[in-house]
């Protein structure tokens, strides 16, 4: 049986002998680099961001799908991975909601950010990677 996949992104270096690579997502492109001076945000940056943004996302979704007055909010991660070689890596998040949410919207709201799909992923997922040649 062959799995279906529903996503493709291309990575490609830049320049001969460069870490600078362009990230194709659709008709979307991102930049990576891990150069000492490095002209975009490196790979760890992209996997924090990505739970930031569906932390905002699912948040957002949610309010308006039960009608809170959630205007705004701000996501922000600190990374610590000093210990990452022993198999820790941690993510602290602040998470600011502007609006005019009650109390318990606010708590409501941030109940739900534990079950965003990349927060599940990252702690609950068993992920198979398998990585092959490309096709000449």
């Amino acid at each position: 049986m062959v799995a279906a996949f529903d996503m493709t992104i291309d990575v490609k270096t830049e320049t001969s002998g460069g870490s600078r690579h362009t990230i194709q997502i659709d008709a979307h492109t991102l930049h990576t680099d891990l150069a000492v001076a490095a002209t975009a945000p490196g790979p760890h940056d992209y996997f924090d961001a990505a739970l930031a943004a569906c932390k905002a996302l699912t948040a957002v979704t949610y309010a308006r799908h039960k009608k809170f007055a959630l205007d705004k909010i701000h996501v922000h991660i600190e990374r610590d991975d000093s210990k990452e070689k022993e198999g820790t890596y941690v993510l602290k998040l602040n998470i600011e909601y502007e609006g005019a949410l009650t109390a318990a919207e606010k708590q409501r709201v941030h109940e739900v950010l534990t079950k965003c799909p990349v927060h599940k992923l990252m702690t609950t997922t068993e992920i198979d990677i398998q990585t092959a040649p490309l096709p000449a």
